[in-house]
């Protein structure tokens, strides 16, 4: 098992590499994803999927990112995410507009090495004056049927959280499937969980279903809590304070430094 420290972990994501993400209330990775803000880690393309909030607000208040494939960045019931609305605003960001399907038929099209994954749902909308990547093709099967090939999203790299890894480099996912997707599309990926188990959780009837195998996983990191201030499934809730607070005094250039200084300090603390 390639069992590394949270820090060594985030050196594993090179600058510029396309990082696929998941949403907020499926694994995100928050103890690596303050050990790249520790490292300022540089012109990362974030694939959300298919959408985030926190993690790549953090990542483009503190200048990581240049380009974000999504169909939102949101901070849900507690508002817009403040840095990415201004990013946006002033013209900071390469903005690669799509929709959650979208997103999803990408990544299932690397899953499955192929070049694309038709999909309905979009033509009509203008998201297509705006994706050169997508084509609008005929149906070989119906006459007069017109699809939307969407290209594959192949990311260089998966970082998410997790239930539990084994030391064979196993990792159980639980009842989230998101994370098999992101793996599965990814050239690898890099893995936090909550707990390390004895034993092959292949070899396990009640889990090995919703194991991810160790050959798509790069390397592994112990990290109890490793979501905080997000949630994560039964384990814990998310931080509601801290989210209230962050959207309002993330506003601005001083007060989003606060809130990450808070973090990175308290996440200092915690390790």
């Amino acid at each position: 098992m390639n069992l590394v420290s949270i820090e060594q972990l985030a050196a594993l994501v090179p600058d510029g590499a396309k990082l696929a993400i998941p949403k907020d209330d499926t694994g995100v990775a928050m103890a690596a994803t303050l050990a790249l803000l520790r490292r300022k880690v540089r012109r990362l393309h974030l694939v959300c999927v298919p959408v985030s909030g926190l993690q790549a607000d953090l990542l483009i208040g503190a200048g990581c990112v240049a380009t974000v494939e999504t169909s939102a960045v949101t901070l849900g019931e507690y508002g817009a995410a403040p840095r990415f609305t201004a990013a946006v605003r002033e013209g900071a960001l390469r903005i690669v507009d799509a929709t959650c399907p979208a997103i999803y038929a990408g990544l299932q099209a690397a899953q499955k090495g192929i070049p694309f994954m038709p999909l309905r749902g979009i033509i009509g909308s203008d998201l297509l004056a705006h994706r050169s990547d997508w084509t609008v093709i005929d149906n070989p099967f119906a006459e007069g049927d017109r699809i939307v090939a969407i290209k594959a999203i192949a990311p260089d790299l998966a970082l998410f959280h997790a239930q539990a890894a084994d030391r064979f480099g196993n990792v159980f996912l639980g009842r989230d499937r998101d994370g098999l997707l992101l793996a599965h599309a990814s050239r690898s990926a890099l893995v936090t969980v909550e707990h390390l188990v004895e034993g092959n959780l292949l070899d396990d009837p009640a889990r090995a279903g919703s194991v991810l195998p160790a050959l798509y996983v790069g390397a592994v990191a112990h990290a109890p809590r490793g979501c905080a201030p997000l949630g994560f499934g039964d384990d814990y809730g998310a931080e509601g304070a801290f989210l209230a607070s962050y959207s309002t005094q993330a506003r601005n250039d001083a007060g989003f430094r606060a809130c990450l200084d808070g973090l990175l300090q308290t996440d200092a603390v915690a390790g």
